[in-house]
């Protein structure tokens, strides 16, 4: 466990906040700070959570539109851009928040040298290689978010059909934070069991085209929130504040999150979220990873897709 630990998160609209209330209650980090640019935002933002300090824990919460805010972070969570708008794709926001990241990424690197940094602003795999590439920091201390809320949102949906916990589902979203995603149904298990020979409390098994279902709508599911509601922030800002938490306490913990891939099952130069060990040196893809022949296809795909959109952005 990092002394003192400090996370940043880099925007004050409703995902960055929602990622400093989720750590803020969970505790992720002894030291939470918000900055934006937005100077009214932003202070009002860190007032209304500051005023909730005496119900949670020891964390305490800083921040404002100074560059000085980031100094000293152990973890830099990145959310500041444009938001995805209903019927909009993460890729056409692509080209906007690209701009963003461009101008940013170099005060937030001077002014906090040594830290990871988590992109979660969308599309955060192209961006995660524009970002390292920009910046020459190692893979492993610049990484997407990725699948980590895409993982959580299947295996509620797996859950609440087998009847178990959530906890008790181990499957996998891999690939793109986005439309060409998919899961690893080669290696879904509930508890130890294989995902298609669990009986569910109704008495039946799923099937192929039962599971082919879940993966649309864990998919599609982002486009459902947002047109309801007009973005996603709750169970992004809590997934943020969870890989926050395996970075600053060196957990070594499995997650799908999304590294700059290097020789990964043919995969080079693309950002894409496989299982990871997540510690304080930041994210470490395992390359012992499986994949059904099927699904290797589908890697494939998923990094011509984000490798298309990327060579774009550099032109």
């Amino acid at each position: 466990m990092i002394e003192n630990s400090k996370v940043t998160i880099v925007g004050a609209g409703s995902v960055g906040s929602s990622t400093a209330y989720a750590a803020l209650i969970r505790g992720s980090a002894r030291h939470v700070a918000l900055y934006d640019i937005a100077t009214a935002r932003v202070e009002a933002e860190v007032l209304d959570l500051a005023h909730g300090t005496q119900f949670t824990g020891t964390s305490d919460i800083t921040g404002g539109s100074d560059l000085s805010v980031v100094e000293g972070s152990h973890v830099v969570v990145i959310t500041a851009g444009a938001k995805q708008n209903p019927g909009q794709t993460r890729i056409e926001l692509a080209g906007v928040n690209a701009g963003i990241m461009r101008t940013m990424m170099p005060q937030l690197l001077e002014a906090a040298p040594d830290a990871v940094y988590v992109i979660v602003t969308n599309p955060c795999d192209v961006l995660t290689v524009l970002a390292q590439e920009q910046t020459g920091l190692p893979p492993e201390r610049i990484f997407a978010s990725g699948t980590v809320l895409d993982t959580s949102r299947l295996r509620w949906k797996l859950a609440e059909r087998a009847g178990v916990s959530t906890s008790s589902v181990h499957a996998y979203i891999v690939g793109e934070h986005g439309d060409t995603e998919f899961p690893l149904w080669s290696r879904a298990t509930i508890g130890t069991v294989p995902i298609l020979e669990w009986v569910t409390p109704a008495g039946d098994r799923m099937t192929a085209e039962e599971l082919d279902q879940i993966a649309i709508d864990v998919r599609d599911a982002a486009y459902k929130v947002i047109q309801g509601k007009g973005a996603t922030n709750y169970a992004i800002g809590l997934s943020s504040a969870r890989i926050i938490e395996a970075i600053l306490s060196d957990e070594h913990a499995v997650m799908p999150v999304s590294p700059v891939l290097h020789d990964f099952h043919g995969v080079d130069g693309v950002a894409l979220s496989v299982p990871s060990v997540v510690s304080a040196a930041g994210a470490e893809p395992i390359r012992e990873t499986q994949f059904a022949p099927g699904e290797l296809d589908l890697l494939h795909r998923s990094a011509a897709a984000l490798q298309e959109v990327a060579d774009s952005l550099r032109d």
